[in-house]
């Protein structure tokens, strides 16, 4: 321990005392794109015993301007995040605990998917699993940092149950329509100091620094040289999470099976049951255009000119198309109802 963490240990708010605390600490990192690849880098180098990894997405080559744990040989061979991910961080710190897990993060896996974490870090690009995290942490009582970045802009905080408010008490609605990176794009230094705030605060709370916690909601603009602290005060008290403990984002009568990745051109649509990949192989090469297998993923060209991707867990993406109809019109046609 002494020689990896060595420079961390003689940062004397961790010390030798805080580096044990790391190692015994769990964290779940939702979402691994550019805010995931930094927040795993960072745990993972720091020593946190335990890191969690969720992700329902695969690597293409517009991530690797930003997502640092991706190479130009994940996105030939069609790795899913997590497992690109895993294949790099198990080479920086062998004795870290990785657990990969190829999921999209629903209400009805959500809690199972946090189960024994000390702490959760906010990778994901949509309000949608933000408030799924925000409900879920604050049902069980487990702090999460939130971050965002868009453009040159970015924003974090560290929300604790039973002693902040929550994502919702300032932000009230996840409803799409809101600038993405996908719509206006983003630049990678952003991605790097919205991780790092991210970083820092989980770090202090990890060590049990809470004194030097930061109390507050950060904004900044990068190129424009903006920089915005806002105090976070007491919870709103019409809160229907942090406050009426009803937990909206938990409802499972509301859950979507078919969701629009904003600003991707891809509808997913979950399925109703596991998808054998090989068998799915040899029906869907007849009658594809080309047809790429790994363990993990199968990924179809269509003579449409949309794409399938398949994952074992039941979902299929529908790329090339934000319409609804026509998704499930060719979901229906290909994989059937």
């Amino acid at each position: 321990m002494e020689e990896r963490y060595s420079r961390q240990m003689l940062f004397a708010p961790i010390g030798e005392a805080g580096q044990r605390k790391l190692i015994d600490s769990a964290v779940c990192i939702v979402g691994m794109g550019a805010l995931g690849t930094v927040l795993a880098n960072h745990m993972v180098r720091a020593g946190v015993g335990h890191v969690r990894f969720v992700d329902r997405d695969y690597v293409e080559k517009s991530n690797l301007q930003r997502q640092m744990l991706y190479d130009e040989e994940d996105v030939q061979h069609v790795y899913p995040k997590v497992v690109a991910a895993e294949k790099k961080l198990k080479k920086i710190n062998s004795s870290v605990r990785l657990e990969a897990i190829v999921a999209d993060v629903t209400a009805h896996n959500i809690e199972a998917l946090l189960e024994g974490m000390d702490l959760v870090l906010d990778g994901t690009d949509n309000f949608h699993t933000r408030f799924l995290l925000n409900d879920a942490c604050f049902k069980l009582g487990i702090p999460f940092t939130y971050g965002g970045a868009v453009s040159s802009r970015g924003m974090s905080a560290i929300f604790v149950p039973g002693e902040t408010p929550c994502l919702r008490c300032f932000i009230k609605t996840g409803d799409a329509g809101g600038q993405t990176c996908d719509m206006i794009g983003v630049i990678a230094p952003v991605v790097d100091m919205v991780g790092s705030y991210q970083a820092v605060e989980a770090l202090k709370y990890l060590v049990d620094d809470d004194k030097q916690r930061r109390k507050s909601l950060v904004t900044f603009d990068l190129w424009q040289n903006q920089y915005y602290e806002m105090k976070l005060g007491e919870p709103d008290k019409s809160c229907p999470c942090c406050q009426l403990k009803q937990y909206p984002a938990l409802d499972l009568s509301g859950e979507n099976t078919v969701l629009s990745l904003c600003g991707r051109e891809t509808i997913q649509i979950a399925g109703s049951g596991t998808l054998d990949l090989e068998v799915w192989r040899q029906r869907l090469e007849p009658v594809a255009v080309k047809v790429n297998l790994n363990p993990f993923l199968l990924k179809a060209e269509l003579p449409e000119g949309e794409r399938l991707v398949l994952f074992a867990d039941g979902r299929v993406l529908v790329q090339g198309t934000d319409d609804f109809v026509r998704a499930k019109t060719l979901y229906a046609r290909y994989i059937g109802l």
